[in-house]
C-alpha cells in the first residue's frame, strides 16, 4: 500500500494557474495517453483539496466527456476544506479539516490493499509529505511555462532528496516521472 501524490505540472513547477484553470494542459495529450488506467485501478481512497473539487465540480460535463461520468470515482474520497461546499449525489464523498494524520489512517482502512491517492493540490500533498505519510509521486511535466499559479509542492525539501526511480516518455508534450520518497528529516532543537 502506498500513498501516491499524482499529478501533472508545468516545466517551471505550477500546477494550474492562479484561478485553478488547468486548460494548458488538455492540448498535450490524452489521458489514455499517461499511465492513468492502470494507476487508477490500485487506488482504494483518495483526498483532495477544496479548489480540486470544486473545480471537478464545475467542469462536471467536460469530466463526463474524458471519463464517461460528472464524478468520476467509485473509490471514497475526502475532501480537506473549511468551506461548506456542494455534495455530488450518489458518490461517497467525505469533508474532513484539519490534521492530515488521522485522515489518512480512516483512507487506508477503507482503501484496503490499495493505494491511497493524494489527488491535489501541492499544498495538501505537501502537509502529507510533512507528516511522514507520503511514498510516492507520479508527476507528469508538460512542456509549457506559466510564469505564476498554483505551485507543484509549495515545499522546500532537499534532505534526504526524493528518488527518482522511473521515467517515461508520453508523447512529444509530456514526460511521467515516479519518484520514491524517504520519510522527511526532522530537526531536533535543544
Amino acid at each position: 500500500m502506498k500513498t501516491q501524490y499524482y499529478t501533472a505540472t508545468s516545466l517551471d513547477g505550477f500546477l494550474a494557474t492562479e484561478d485553478d484553470s488547468i486548460e494548458w494542459l488538455f492540448p498535450l495529450g490524452e489521458l489514455n495517453d499517461t499511465g492513468y488506467s492502470e494507476f487508477i485501478a490500485d487506488v482504494g481512497a483518495l483526498a483532495m483539496g477544496s479548489s480540486t473539487y470544486l473545480w471537478l465540480l464545475n467542469h462536471a460535463e467536460q469530466v463526463a466527456a474524458e471519463t464517461g461520468s460528472p464524478w468520476p470515482y467509485s473509490q471514497p474520497a475526502w475532501v480537506f476544506t473549511h468551506r461548506s461546499l456542494p455534495s455530488v449525489p450518489n458518490a461517497d464523498v467525505r469533508f474532513v479539516r484539519g490534521d492530515v494524520r488521522p485522515v489518512h489512517a480512516d483512507m487506508v482502512r477503507a482503501a484496503g490493499s490499495k493505494n491511497v491517492w493524494i489527488v491535489g493540490g501541492g499544498d495538501l500533498a505537501a502537509q502529507f509529505h510533512d507528516a511522514g505519510l507520503l511514498t510516492e509521486a507520479i508527476i507528469t511535466v508538460a512542456s509549457v511555462t506559466l510564469g505564476k499559479g498554483k505551485p507543484l509542492f509549495p515545499r522546500r525539501v532537499t534532505s534526504p532528496p526524493w528518488k527518482l526511480v522511473s521515467v517515461r516518455h508520453v508523447n512529444s508534450g509530456l514526460a511521467e516521472l515516479r519518484y520514491e520518497l524517504p520519510a522527511p528529516q526532522t530537526t531536533i532543537s535543544t
